[in-house]
């Protein structure tokens, strides 16, 4: 559950309601950017949630953050996707950049300025030791030649954490970072990728034939695989936190209709079988709750918690279909089972309960 002891948490719910939730189904129904979200995400210190006060950052602790996260993504998906999208680069410069690098980049982006994180390629996703974009030195820096696909905020963002192998024959120790403005000559970005989901949170297709100077290179070569799974781990368990912002928001709206449809003169939430679905609904959610909050405990404490954050994702991704796919049942249920299947005319969607809105 949230917790409101934690000014900013209830400060970013406020907001999500207020503002990002009545907008949220436009933005997905027309597959508008929610980029007009951003100038009040930083206001708010979003932008800069995961960073430590030194460089621009308001220090949220991981479980607040967590809790940041579910608030948005149950009022705007989409927003929560292009918010952690934009930790994760900036989590690529703070874990593997230099001091100057860190004081150079971080405080903009803190304030505002979005960030991207170039690592799927299309032969190189789960694996991305499989990566095939390279870099190679030059006079006065390096030359960065590749391909990249399916990267969130690419084509709005200011800077391009990009990934690429300055050692070819030494597989993911070869690996380097390298922080690229978006318009530098040489780096196009496709148009976004039609999806079926969070249409406001645009993904695009890169290629890039470009030169950076020495300073874009992250740290120092081969470092960048180490950097991508540090990175990795924390959005993890950013991903189970817009899963359980998805499944309360659902749960919430599932009650809500429960409680207002009538059957025969009766609530719906008086039978049995939806009384039933939504106590399955309810356990689903407390169990990936607690698995995140082991998550972000544990990356609190500064210990590793590759194992913790990958079990979080898996739970609260699982869970999030089934519970989202619970609420379709109980709006659509006539006859007070749960069970039944959507077969409604093309076109109808339920009516939003009242209470949902408060």
């Amino acid at each position: 559950m949230m917790r409101e002891a934690d000014p900013i948490v209830a400060e970013v719910a406020r907001y999500a309601e207020r503002e990002l939730w009545p907008a949220a189904a436009r933005h997905d129904e027309e597959s508008l950017w929610v980029g007009p979200h951003l100038p009040r995400l930083a206001e708010l210190g979003l932008m800069g949630a995961n960073l430590p006060a030194e460089v621009g950052g308001v220090e949220v602790g991981a479980e607040a953050l967590l809790e940041v996260v579910a608030a948005i993504a149950g009022a705007c998906p989409a927003t929560a996707s292009m918010l952690t999208a934009h930790y994760l680069a900036t989590d690529a410069i703070l874990i593997g950049g230099t001091s100057e690098q860190r004081q150079r980049l971080l405080p903009k982006m803190a304030a505002g300025s979005l960030g991207a994180f170039g690592l799927t390629e299309p032969g190189a996703g789960s694996n991305p030791a499989d990566m095939t974009s390279r870099a190679e030195r030059v006079a006065g820096g390096y030359r960065l030649r590749g391909a990249k696909q399916f990267i969130s905020n690419a084509g709005h963002a200011d800077t391009i954490v990009l990934f690429v192998k300055t050692n070819l024959a030494a597989g993911a120790r070869g690996i380097s970072a390298f922080a690229v403005p978006r318009t530098t000559p040489g780096l196009a970005v496709g148009s976004p990728e039609r999806t079926m989901g969070l249409k406001g949170a645009h993904v695009f297709p890169i290629t890039f034939d470009i030169e950076v100077p020495e300073e874009a290179l992250l740290g120092e070569e081969g470092s960048g695989f180490r950097t991508a799974m540090k990175v990795l781990d924390n959005g993890r368990v950013e991903v189970a936190a817009m899963a359980i912002g998805i499944a309360r928001r659902a749960l919430g709206l599932a009650v809500a209709w429960a409680k207002e449809r009538k059957i025969g003169g009766k609530p719906l939430a008086d039978n049995q079988g939806i009384q039933w679905t939504l106590a399955d609904m309810t356990v689903d959610l407390a169990a990936a709750e607690a698995v995140s909050r082991e998550a972000a405990q544990k990356r609190a404490s500064g210990e590793r918690f590759s194992r913790e954050s990958a079990i979080a994702k898996l739970v609260a991704s699982e869970m999030v279909g089934r519970v989202t796919d619970g609420q379709v049942r109980v709006w659509n249920a006539e006859d007070g089972s749960a069970i039944a299947t959507f077969t409604a005319a093309p076109g109808y969607t339920p009516p939003m309960p009242v209470a949902a809105a408060k």
